[in-house]
C-alpha cells in the first residue's frame, strides 16, 4: 500500500488570481497599468505615420496604419486632462488595445515594461486621484511607494469625449 498524503488544493479566490499589466508613464509624475488582456502591441511611431484629421478634438492626434488595420491616435494624458505630450517629439510610444472589436493607438509619454499584482492590490482610486480621472479607472496600486493608476481600457475606448464628437 501507498502511504502518501493526498493535499486538496483550496479553490483560489477569484479576487485572488495574478494579473500581468503593461505599465507605463501618462507623464513624468504619474505611472498607469492597463490590462494584458487589451493590450495588442506595444508600438514606437515616427510622428510622421499618424495623419491628422481636421476638426478634431485637441486629444485625437489622428489615424494610423496598425497591422492593415486604421485606427485612431489618441494623446492619452490629453484625453485624462493631465499634461500632455511635447509636441517636438520626433516619435510616439503607442499602446494598441482592443475592446471587443474595436482598436485605439493610445500615446503615451513612456512605455515601462510589464508588471504583475493581484487583483485584491487594486485600491478604490476616490481620493487619491483627481476626479476627473476616476470614470477611466478599475483603481489605483501602491507599489514601492509609487501610486500606479490602474486604467480601465472598455471606459478609455467608449469614452463620451472620443464618441461625442
Amino acid at each position: 500500500m501507498n502511504n502518501s498524503k493526498i493535499i486538496v488544493a483550496q479553490q483560489p479566490n477569484q479576487n485572488n488570481f495574478v494579473n500581468s499589466y503593461l505599465k507605463f508613464k501618462l507623464n513624468q509624475q504619474t505611472t498607469a497599468n492597463i490590462s494584458m488582456n487589451h493590450t495588442q502591441e506595444a508600438v514606437i511611431l515616427p510622428v510622421e505615420s499618424i495623419t491628422p484629421m481636421p476638426n478634431m478634438l485637441p486629444c485625437i492626434l489622428g489615424l494610423m496604419n496598425w497591422r492593415s488595420h486604421i485606427i485612431w491616435a489618441i494623446d492619452l494624458p490629453r484625453m485624462l486632462n493631465l499634461e500632455f505630450l511635447d509636441s517636438r517629439l520626433r516619435q510616439y510610444n503607442i499602446i494598441v488595445i482592443q475592446v471587443e472589436s474595436l482598436l485605439l493607438g493610445l500615446v503615451v509619454h513612456e512605455i515601462k515594461g510589464i508588471t504583475k499584482f493581484m487583483s485584491d492590490d487594486i485600491q478604490s482610486p476616490v481620493g487619491q486621484v483627481a476626479s476627473s480621472l476616476v470614470p477611466y479607472l478599475r483603481g489605483c496600486v501602491v507599489q514601492e511607494e509609487e501610486t500606479l493608476l490602474v486604467l480601465d481600457a472598455q471606459s478609455l475606448a467608449y469614452s463620451p469625449i472620443l464618441h461625442n464628437n
